[in-house]
């Protein structure tokens, strides 16, 4: 174990003497990066985990965990599939949709968009639509009321509002006396909704399910059902077990693991490599330990000679430098622990502070899907990197320790 005097000189070592300023200096420079290091490696990862939870968060305000649906035609015996569906324990609730893609035209804008039928109090217990209206109601939808709620920025490209009316144009077709015309109707607005996500703000239109089955000629059946799960990080072990008691052909279940897989993915590999890369920072400035040290070294030979002469270990010779070097890496670990820590939680104020003064903005919804730039600290990631950056800084400490012990007192004092 090391003895008192050890740590007491290891520690002493640490503070500048009035000969030479400069190797404390060095070591004060050493603990700057690490804290740097460890600091920035905090705010990368909960970046990234703040925008994989908002971004899954917001991915599922607006979809279900999983879906059930048929091939061809659609799903006709729905009602019975959803009672077989409640009578298992992972569900929660279930609703029918019909989904199809269609034309919006309000004067002379006009955009594409997926067009969803849903039943409102159906719909409401598998997604979150009913908070993120900002205009109207989304209980507005009435059968063959043929109202319509779109994304905000669906609205802001049509250029229409609450109350005013857009022209449904979908894909099918009907023959006239004047020739082969595409199905058309008038919907009337009842509703804007923001999901804060532009993908769905921007391509979604909801309408009731009745109207949606006579524009698109379904009858009875319908496109699928949506399900929300008790668990939905179990949704890829609950749809298989679905699929299974659900027995025959013709079911395609499919869960937001799966429909979102890319997304997710491409997070987790961004955040992986970003670590590597960035730990690359917390390792330069932890073998930046070594000079130090290793000058500390050059400077205290006659010091280490007196110590050997008194009887000092050659382990306890090591234990000196191993002591001033773990002393850089924890106080630099711990400053950039709360350094980090306390920059994710003030991120986003900082973020908006920074656009006002510049006048900028730097996230932008049409690529970054989200305008926000959110964080979340996981402890975990922050005992990795701290255990990461204490290690680097342990094995810094070893060959200029071990030099130290090797050091003979009669050649050392030789010239003094």
């Amino acid at each position: 174990m090391t003895s008192r005097y050890e740590l007491f000189i290891g520690r002493r070592y640490l503070r500048s003497s009035r000969g030479n300023r400069f190797i404390s200096f060095i070591s004060t420079i050493s603990m700057v990066g690490v804290a740097i290091g460890v600091a920035v490696l905090i705010v990368v990862l909960s970046v990234m985990n703040g925008f994989e939870s908002e971004l899954r968060n917001r991915i599922l305000s607006l979809t279900s965990h999983a879906t059930i649906s048929a091939f061809g035609a659609g799903l006709a015996d729905w009602r019975d599939t959803a009672a077989h569906l409640a009578s298992s324990e992972e569900v929660a609730a279930s609703a029918p949709y019909i989904d199809d893609q269609g034309l919006l035209i309000a004067g002379t804008n006009s955009s594409g968009a997926m067009v969803i039928g849903v039943l409102p109090e159906e719909e409401r217990k598998v997604s979150s639509i009913t908070e993120k209206m900002t205009a109207g109601s989304f209980d507005a939808l009435a059968s063959g009321s043929w109202g319509i709620v779109l994304g905000a920025e669906l609205a802001k490209a049509l250029g229409v509002g609450v109350g005013e009316r857009v022209v449904l144009v979908t894909s099918l077709r009907t023959t006239t006396p004047a020739g082969v015309m595409p199905r058309w109707r008038a919907f009337d607005v009842v509703g804007v909704f923001s999901a804060g996500m532009y993908e769905y703000d921007r391509n979604l239109a909801y309408i009731h399910i009745d109207d949606a089955a006579r524009l698109y000629r379904m009858g009875e059946r319908v496109t699928g059902l949506r399900l929300k799960l008790h668990d939905m990080f179990q949704a890829p072990r609950v749809v298989r077990s679905l699929a299974l008691s659900l027995g025959g052909e013709g079911y395609y279940i499919d869960d937001w693991t799966r429909r979102h897989e890319n997304f997710f993915r491409s997070i987790q590999l961004t955040k992986t490599v970003m670590f590597v890369i960035l730990l690359l920072v917390v390792a330069v400035a932890a073998f930046n330990i070594v000079s130090t040290l290793v000058m500390v070294v050059k400077e205290k030979q006659a010091d280490i000679a007196i110590l050997r002469t008194l009887g000092a270990s050659p382990r306890g010779i090591l234990a000196i430098f191993v002591t001033q070097g773990t002393a850089i890496g924890v106080i630099g670990t711990l400053s950039g622990i709360a350094l980090g820590v306390l920059i994710s939680f003030n991120l986003e104020a900082l973020i908006h502070g920074l656009e006002r003064l510049l006048g900028t903005q730097f996230m932008d919804a049409q690529v970054y899907y989200m305008s926000d730039l959110p964080a979340l600290v996981q402890w975990r990631d922050v005992l990795k990197i701290s255990l990461t950056a204490l290690g680097l800084c342990g094995l810094s400490t070893l060959y200029p320790a071990w030099r130290a012990a090797r050091t003979q007192p009669a050649r050392a004092l030789r010239h003094e």
